[in-house]
């Protein structure tokens, strides 16, 4: 069982990360719609649809967590878990078809890296006690 004050770091150490991955995926559609602007945040070895969609799912990764953590969002737990999924589905395209991370077994083990960041995350997501409290809504009961 994990102390309430690690589950609350936690809990608080994800709104931190979810702004972080709002801000990054915003500045990546900036610079994708401002061809001029130059943060280095494209990579050129994807496709122009390709890194649309990844900052796209960026932004609404952290979109959803924050603004959902801020406005008590009872859903915020499955859409979080549904755009974890989207983002690994995402890593696999560019890690398979487009050699992220370097290509070969470097980048496989970094994506499988991700993917199980993604599953714990999800994990926590459903069993925290603290996620369970600050996202709880009259009627609506946790599911484990």
């Amino acid at each position: 069982m994990m102390s309430k004050t690690l589950d609350a770091f936690i809990l608080k150490g994800l709104l931190v990360v979810s702004a972080g991955l709002l801000c990054w995926g915003a500045l990546g559609l900036l610079e994708y719609v401002i061809p001029g602007l130059t943060m280095g945040l494209q990579n050129n070895n994807f496709p122009a649809g390709l890194q649309f969609i990844h900052f796209f799912a960026l932004v609404l990764t952290g979109l959803f967590f924050v603004l959902g953590y801020l406005r008590r969002w009872p859903v915020t737990v499955h859409a979080s878990i549904t755009m974890y999924a989207v983002l690994a589905t995402i890593c696999f395209v560019e890690t398979i078809d487009f050699g992220a991370f370097g290509g070969g077994a470097r980048g496989v083990i970094i994506m499988l890296t991700e993917f199980a960041l993604y599953v714990a995350l999800s994990i926590y997501l459903q069993r925290s006690a603290a996620v369970y409290h600050h996202f709880e809504s009259d009627g609506q009961r946790r599911i484990v």
